[in-house]
């Protein structure tokens, strides 16, 4: 009970990842592909073509895709890309071991947004036809912003299940660790014990512990290799939760009549989450014209990441809400990385490119917190108890892998091109790594998981642009292969795209219509020894761009 205090306690907690949140399925290496798999980006022209440019070139797009593009402008421009976004997600419980009943409802959940897709200035500088003095051509210079990545999203669901695999059943692992006869469970326990006597809470297992939603039983200790302190067939601690305490044990008696017996029957569980952020990217680059036949290019990148990431998740049994816990993780970082590519006009109508971009590197911050409502019928004192977590920092980084591009455009006179790019990113090569020395909290368990579950890829778009005089009209399509190893659920993602533009001697105007159709899986947490609730996600997502710009 929680008046004992069980030895000299282990600061684990500071070592350990703070949130409910932290055990969803994918954890770390869940956000490391957030923060690897990117989206159609730039100008709406780019948009349109669903990001294939990195043959055609002169677009500002080619900053982040080929700067070797940026050799074939032949005139100065300025662009600026407003957008918005409309998203929903829909979710279905998942038929698996955990799920009781005919299912649950399925519930959606909308993310939209405002923002800023794409803004930058190109100065070109090209030599007269007449001038013969230098085989170099001219070239352009360009610096702008650009959105990568975009993280909102919503996310709405009820499960239905079973006591044995409810988030109490989690619960009953403190950390994940499901053998209380282990040394780790024992120092996890008196971590635990420790938040209570101190009121420091770090996570949802001191937050279970000190609002009466967890309670420790004292029961025989049968392991062989025991922690030192703690001699085999002694009492060692035991975490409980709504399930069937032996009448025998010390704590029996004084234990609520809600850890004497096990939850009947289904137990609902519902969760909100509500995503907002992205990812976006700082360029300079150079793209020189040798010949009016091979273009060479280079830039580098500073990229700026900022998530937010609220979430309220409840289970309920009997009729009465047994707990509610609110979650709140807001993670920014910055980084660099630096990309080369060329490309060769390899016949009047033909263009081929190729780029590659090095590792890039973000320092990341997170900010934490965690709040615990839990019913009082659960509590010593008989009352409703809510206890939060102090806010909490952690730094560390993330190198996401090298990518490689390449690609063909075909021109078709005045009528318009196609245009394709196929692209390789190793999703498997992504690590995270400590900051000064500072502890590991779980990065070295993100990079087995990344390692072992992730693969590398190849993703594929395609372009077309048809002109009449001053008009353009743009399609395409980008297929976004599924990064995981082995899986019986496609995580593939889609894209189909539209636009239109007029472009003058001066000025030019386009629009871009980006729709986006893919699925995912979600567990709110993971138990060690059954299968988890899961929920099947249909995300839709259609955004909207204009871009407006002047030539000069």
């Amino acid at each position: 009970m929680k008046h004992k205090f069980w030895g000299l306690a282990a600061m684990l907690g500071s070592f350990l990842t703070f949130s409910r949140a932290a055990y969803a399925q994918g954890g770390l290496a869940g956000d490391a592909l957030l923060y690897m798999r990117q989206n159609p980006s730039g100008t709406a022209r780019s948009l349109g073509l669903a990001g294939a440019n990195v043959s055609l070139g002169a677009d500002f797009g080619n900053l982040t895709s080929n700067p070797a593009g940026l050799g074939l402008f032949t005139k100065s421009e300025v662009s600026f890309t407003p957008g918005v976004g409309f998203g929903t997600t829909n979710a279905a419980q998942a038929a698996n071991s955990a799920a009781v009943g005919t299912g649950s409802p399925s519930l959606s959940q909308t993310a939209n947004s405002f923002h800023i897709a794409s803004a930058g200035i190109v100065f070109a500088n090209r030599r007269p036809d007449n001038d013969n003095t230098s085989d170099w051509r001219g070239g352009a210079f360009a610096l702008g912003f650009t959105r990568l990545a975009d993280f909102n999203q919503g996310l709405r669901y009820q499960n239905s299940t079973d006591d044995n695999h409810s988030f109490f059943q989690r619960l009953r692992e403190p950390y994940n660790n499901g053998n209380y006869t282990s040394a780790d469970y024992q120092n996890n326990i008196s971590d635990i014990n420790n938040q209570y006597n101190t009121g420091n809470y770090q996570d949802i297992d001191g937050l279970a512990y000190g609002t009466g939603l967890v309670d420790h039983v004292a029961v025989p200790n049968p392991n062989p290799n025991p922690r030192p302190d703690q001699a085999q067939g002694q009492t060692i601690s035991r975490a409980g939760t709504p399930a069937p305490l032996d009448p025998t044990s010390p704590d029996y008696a004084n234990a609520p009549a809600a850890l004497k017996a096990a939850r009947k029957g289904a137990i609902t569980q519902t969760e909100t989450i509500q995503t907002t952020g992205s990812l976006s990217q700082f360029d300079l680059g150079y793209g020189g014209n040798y010949r009016d036949r091979v273009y060479i290019g280079g830039g580098v990148g500073i990229v700026s990441l900022n998530r937010t990431r609220n979430s309220t998740f409840s289970e309920s049994s009997g009729g009465d809400q047994d707990f509610v816990s609110t979650d709140y993780l807001k993670t920014t970082g910055t980084g660099i990385n630096a990309r080369l590519g060329v490309i060769v006009r390899a016949a009047d109508a033909l263009r081929l490119g190729a780029s590659i971009q090095t590792p890039t590197y973000i320092r990341l911050t997170e900010q934490y917190s965690t709040s615990l409502t839990a019913n009082a019928k659960y509590a010593t004192t008989g009352t409703v108890n809510t206890l939060s977590t102090a806010p909490g920092t952690f730094d560390y980084s993330i190198t996401t892998p090298f990518r490689a591009n390449g690609g063909a455009t075909v021109l078709l006179g005045k009528a318009g091109f196609l245009t394709g790019d196929i692209e390789y990113v190793g999703y498997s090569q992504a690590k995270f790594n400590t900051l000064d020395g500072s502890s590991d909290r779980g990065l070295n368990d993100g990079n087995y998981s990344i390692a072992n579950n992730y693969r590398n890829v190849v993703n594929f778009r395609f372009g077309a642009e048809a002109r009449l005089d001053v008009f353009r009209v743009r399609a395409g399509y980008a297929y976004y292969a599924d990064p995981y190893k082995s899986s019986d659920f496609s995580r593939n993602q889609q894209y189909y795209t539209l636009g239109a533009g007029i472009r003058t001697k001066t000025f030019f105007v386009d629009v871009a219509g980006v729709y986006l159709n893919n699925k995912d899986q979600y567990q709110p947490y993971s138990l060690a020894y059954v299968a988890s609730p899961t929920v099947n996600q249909t995300i839709n997502r259609f955004t909207a761009s204009l871009t407006g710009g002047l030539i000069f």
